[in-house]
């Protein structure tokens, strides 16, 4: 992990401290990595109780309650799968907080219309979820980087406008 990705993983775990609040996340393309970074500050127990990483569709289905017929219609990288993606986690996590993010992270499995690169997030916060399409660029690793840090810079910037939970 980059510095700057202990970084906000550490700003992140103070503000939700503050918040008295928990955090979640249902990852795919980055395989767990959002998870490391949170569990790699000290007394992440306190505000995440636990992610998951659901790479293939059918453990979207399984533990998240993707529809099937979503993941066939729309593809595991989409805006309507990372929604439903960010929904079960926090249902499932009892999370006040939860980021949700699908890609394509390459080399291969790119295409015309979702090039490698193409990672789907949401964010869910007590407002509301929001979510967003990023087209990065890099190597499989490069990629995968930038899809955490972004993930937890939203976090932040959700938990940090909290006033109560």
């Amino acid at each position: 992990m980059t510095n700057a990705i202990n970084f906000l993983a550490e700003k992140l775990g103070t503000a939700l401290s503050q918040c008295e609040a928990k955090v979640t996340a249902a990852e795919s393309c980055t395989g767990g990595g959002v998870a490391h970074a949170i569990t790699a500050v000290a007394g992440s127990s306190k505000w995440f109780d636990c992610g998951f990483v659901t790479y293939a569709n059918s453990a979207k289905h399984r533990l998240l309650g993707v529809p099937l017929e979503l993941l066939a219609t729309d593809g595991a990288v989409s805006e309507a799968v990372v929604r439903s993606m960010v929904a079960g986690a926090a249902a499932a996590a009892n999370a006040d907080f939860a980021v949700a993010i699908s890609g394509i992270a390459g080399p291969g499995g790119g295409t015309k219309d979702k090039p490698v690169g193409t990672v789907w997030f949401a964010w869910q916060s007590p407002s509301g979820v929001k979510a967003k399409k990023y087209l990065l660029s890099g190597d499989r690793a490069e990629v995968r980087e930038q899809a955490i840090k972004i993930s937890l810079q939203e976090l932040l910037h959700q938990v940090t406008g909290c006033n109560t939970v």
